[in-house]
């Protein structure tokens, strides 16, 4: 049942006074000490019965009311916050070419890292590459996602676009990003097995995440690039992250016989 019909059905109850009182079979003094405590109990009960019947209907009449919805803008340092009309909609922060470029090609170079490490269950038994190998698998998807949907919401296509060159077909030229394996360097990471695997994919994987370090350092030596707070905080993960990954692969490199 709404709660709106409940409240209707929210009266003040009250004691009704004409009720009898059966039980008073005292004499003297004895009795006039029992009818003050019953008339005390009556007036108690009759008083709180009337402020819950009171406090209830303010609470019913708020709830029928529609809530408005309010919007304020903070102020600046020392200055006060100003309320905004309730039609305010929000808006996205300006973005610069190199944002979209970025995001662009970030995920062209995330897609390469998700192909090498989809080779490493059936080309090698290292637990701990493998468990290296799900660790990136894992997060360059997501930050896929995360990158595709910030270039949707602002309308710009996924894919960096090719560069015109007269005379050549680019339809089946893979586009590198700094640090991505060559297709000659990919075909040689397919091919290995065992301990050549697991040299070959931490050797190619140290140099692509040194790429992505290159493609971070340029977004923010770019004027005007990297001031969206989501596109700040995704570079500066991707800059930590990656390096600690580069860390754990140089001493993985050295274990492998």
């Amino acid at each position: 049942m709404p709660l709106a019909a409940l409240c209707d059905k929210v009266k003040p109850s009250v004691l009704d006074h004409s009720t009898p009182i059966k039980s008073l079979h005292f004499k003297g003094k004895p009795k006039l000490r029992s009818v003050r405590g019953v008339a005390a109990w009556r007036s108690g009960l009759v008083a709180a019965s009337t402020l819950a019947g009171l406090f209830s209907l303010p609470v019913c009449a708020q709830q029928a009311e529609p809530a408005t919805p309010v919007v304020v803008q903070p102020g600046a340092p020392g200055q006060p916050t100003r309320t905004l009309p309730p039609s305010t909609r929000a808006t996205l922060p300006p973005r610069s070419p190199a944002d979209v470029q970025f995001m662009q090609g970030m995920i062209v170079h995330h897609a390469q890292a998700v192909e090498m490490t989809a080779l490493i269950e059936s080309h090698t038994q290292n637990k701990d590459l493998r468990l290296l190998g799900a660790r990136i698998s894992h997060s360059q998807s997501e930050e896929i996602k995360f990158m595709k949907r910030w270039l949707e919401a602002r309308g710009e296509p996924t894919s960096p676009a090719m560069p015109e060159m007269p005379g050549m077909d680019m339809s089946n030229q893979p586009m590198l990003m700094p640090g991505m394996l060559t297709p000659k360097q990919m075909e040689a990471l397919k091919k290995a097995k065992g301990a050549e695997f697991d040299q070959l994919f931490l050797t190619g994987m140290i140099q692509h995440h040194n790429g992505a370090l290159i493609m971070v350092r340029d977004l923010f030596d770019t004027a005007g690039a990297g001031q969206d707070a989501e596109i700040f905080n995704f570079a500066t993960d991707v800059d930590s992250g990656q390096r600690a990954e580069i860390r754990i692969m140089q001493s993985m490199l050295r274990e492998v016989p």
